[in-house]
């Protein structure tokens, strides 16, 4: 269930209950993609640097150890050792980016795993059957995400397909969720709208799938080549269009600046693997802009990465260590990167909340976006 705490604007405070605990929103959601966010961080970490969800690949956790294997051991919760909810994309996603391993039919996909090259067979039901097999808290649709500059005609015909695949998604999910050997039998379902730039092809695929009363509605297919300016158009036009009542997620998005103007446009749940990403190639974010710690102004600085910061980073290494970690190519200088980005990231999402709260998300959006804007 969905809670509506406060708006301010169109920005909006929330709160969704759910089995593994309640997600206070607006939230980043940090990625996990093989059940484990890349740098060396565990899900001790994770409780320290205030994750409120982790984000797993269904394709890469299907292909690898496998999701019947998951389910054997107890679910994706017991098997990484977190209890906090997890989201599980739908596969969907690689449909796009591994354009070269695959084909789309009605019934599905059929991909050649980029692991070992063995055929795959993925469509509504068996996404589903895999999310239910992973037990996620909140369970993704099976959808394609268009490239952004497919023809008007193409996108026509994805988006009618998109819509008949949620319709058996969420079939197949209702089926599984009444299974007595489901593990989780309370794993929500979150649509995805698709549409790739034209507006008016996303609005009515918003209107036809808040019908299905889902648990959540998610806009797909951004941030894979348009322009910020593009996506932010999109997210005016579309986000009137779903359920205020629902939580709205941005998929892949995205930079700090990013979630401020999608926070101000209605939108509740975010993922990307930015800062996990640039912190492995010691790029780390602060409240005055992204420092490289590869840079040799660095080689003396006994200051933390950024004064004040609570992270476990911050709070004990200086970024003079934290640089020579990292040209002497030794892991912890990528894992003391990472944890601070992500808590960056966290503790972002707890300050925009406090804003929302108050009336002031203007101001602090503002203030967030001056400071950042100073980089080195």
């Amino acid at each position: 269930m969905y809670q509506l705490i406060a708006k301010d604007g169109a920005a909006k405070r929330g709160r969704l209950h759910t089995v593994h605990g309640v997600i206070e929103t607006p939230v980043f959601m940090n990625v996990g993609t093989a059940a484990a966010i890349k740098g060396a961080v565990s899900t001790e970490d994770l409780q320290q640097i205030k994750t409120q969800v982790e984000l797993s690949n269904t394709y890469h956790l299907h292909v690898r150890p496998g999701d019947k294997v998951i389910k054997k051991l107890g679910g994706l919760h017991k098997f990484m050792v977190w209890d906090k909810p997890i989201l599980t994309d739908s596969g969907g996603f690689q449909v796009f980016s591994l354009a070269e391993l695959r084909r789309i039919k009605e019934e599905g996909v059929y991909f050649h795993s980029h692991i070992d090259g063995r055929k795959i067979f993925m469509g509504p039901e068996e996404s589903m059957q895999i999310q239910s097999n992973l037990a996620s808290t909140i369970a993704m649709a099976f959808d394609e995400c268009p490239s952004s500059v497919a023809d008007e005609t193409y996108m026509r015909n994805s988006v009618a397909r998109t819509t008949r695949w949620l319709e058996r998604c969420k079939k197949e999910m209702a089926r599984l969720n009444d299974q007595e050997d489901t593990i989780n039998r309370q794993q929500m379902l979150f649509g995805i709208n698709q549409g790739g730039v034209y507006a008016d092809i996303r609005v009515e695929h918003a209107k036809q799938i808040r019908e299905l009363d889902l648990d959540g509605y998610a806009v797909g297919g951004l941030a894979v080549g348009e322009t910020h300016a593009e996506m932010y158009r999109i997210l005016d036009a579309v986000v009137p269009y779903l359920p205020v009542e629902k939580p709205t997620y941005l998929m892949g998005v995205g930079t700090p600046a990013n979630i401020l103007e999608g926070v101000e446009r209605g939108v509740d749940f975010f993922d990307c693997v930015y800062p996990s990403r640039n912190g492995r190639h010691g790029h780390v974010y602060t409240n005055h802009g992204k420092m490289n710690l590869f840079n040799a102004k660095f080689e003396l600085d006994d200051n933390p990465i950024e004064e004040g910061c609570q992270c476990p980073a911050c709070q004990k290494y200086s970024r003079a260590y934290i640089r020579h970690l990292l040209k002497a190519k030794e892991m912890l200088g990528m894992r003391l990167c990472v944890l601070h980005n992500l808590y960056f990231y966290n503790n972002m999402m707890e300050e925009i909340r406090a804003a929302i709260e108050t009336g002031t998300f203007q101001k602090y959006k503002a203030n967030k976006l001056e400071g950042m804007e100073q980089g080195e």
